[in-house]
């Protein structure tokens, strides 16, 4: 029952949003977000922790002004998620316009796969669809929702355009299979890691417990590491896909030297992303949640 009564909740929120104009939908749904962010406390203080130890010479009125373009952002992001049906080949580029496409092209061209690297910044969920209907799919590194009929919807949406899911238990095998075949593998690299999977490296100064498994694979297959995002472009009034040149990876033939070098790498690539954008990444997420041995928790709210 509590299953059905979430699923239900959920499908509301998405048709309901789904059905409103576009920028009704998206006012709507940053107010939404501005309420959850009050509601929560832990959010709150997750965020201004982030900020601090991002940005510790701003002052609070620059965080301030941060977290309300990041609800702003989430909010939109929201809104275009439930349009995503909506949106198709013919009218993708009112919403999304490509930018360094040919970087993308150029890791493409290698012949031995793209993994396209990237993070929750902008419209990510936006970013890989719109992709798809330019006429690049790929297959995207996802973890399953514990309820598995949201968890169904929302990948329904997110497959739409020909993109495929590739879920944790079955990761290796089908990204290894997919690029082995010149596919895309879309990876988000900006979450806390737990240990087993994950090196540490720095991300804006302090120590942040980060995955090792996009070095370890690009290394083992060759693959282009291109990175990928969505920011909304004031000035364009859409989102601007934008296409980085291709990281060349550190080779120095150790291994394990190697995966910590190019996961350190691929880690600046995303801070300097966000450097750049600070108010379209997501700051309520505890990045630097896992710590080194023998260090205190960052998130100390009780």
């Amino acid at each position: 029952m509590k299953e059905w009564i979430e699923y239900a909740a959920v499908w509301v929120i998405l048709k309901g949003l789904g059905v409103l104009p576009r920028p009704l939908a998206r006012s709507l749904a940053s107010g939404m977000m501005r309420v959850f962010y009050a509601l929560l406390p832990r959010l709150r203080k997750t965020a201004e922790v982030n900020l601090r130890i991002a940005f510790p010479e701003w002052s609070d009125a620059q965080r301030k002004k941060v977290i309300r373009g990041m609800l702003r952002n989430l909010g939109w992001m929201a809104a275009e998620f439930v349009r995503l049906p909506k949106y198709s080949k013919k009218n993708i580029e009112q919403i999304v316009a490509l930018d360094g496409h040919e970087n993308f092209l150029e890791g493409q061209r290698r012949g031995k796969g793209v993994l396209y690297l990237t993070g929750h910044i902008g419209g990510w969920e936006l970013s890989s669809f719109a992709h798809a209907l330019y006429g690049f799919p790929l297959h995207y590194m996802a973890r399953r929702i514990d309820n598995h009929r949201i968890d169904a919807l929302v990948n329904s949406y997110r497959c739409l355009p020909g993109n495929r899911p590739i879920f944790k238990n079955e990761s290796a095998r089908v990204m290894l299979k997919v690029l082995k075949e010149a596919g895309t593998v879309g990876i988000l690299a900006d979450q806390n890691t737990m240990p087993g999977e994950a090196v540490f490296v720095d991300f804006f100064g302090k120590q942040a417990s980060t995955t090792t498994g996009i070095a370890r694979v690009a290394l083992h297959t060759d693959a282009a590491v291109v990175p990928g995002y969505a920011v909304w472009d004031e000035s364009l009034g859409k989102y601007r896909l934008r296409f980085e040149p291709p990281v060349e990876l550190i080779r120095t033939g150790d291994m394990e030297r190697d995966v910590v070098e190019n996961t350190r790498k691929f880690t600046k690539v995303i801070e300097d992303i966000i450097r750049k954008y600070p108010d379209q990444w997501v700051w309520v997420h505890g990045r630097w949640n896992t710590r080194p041995k023998g260090e205190p928790p960052i998130y100390d709210f009780s």
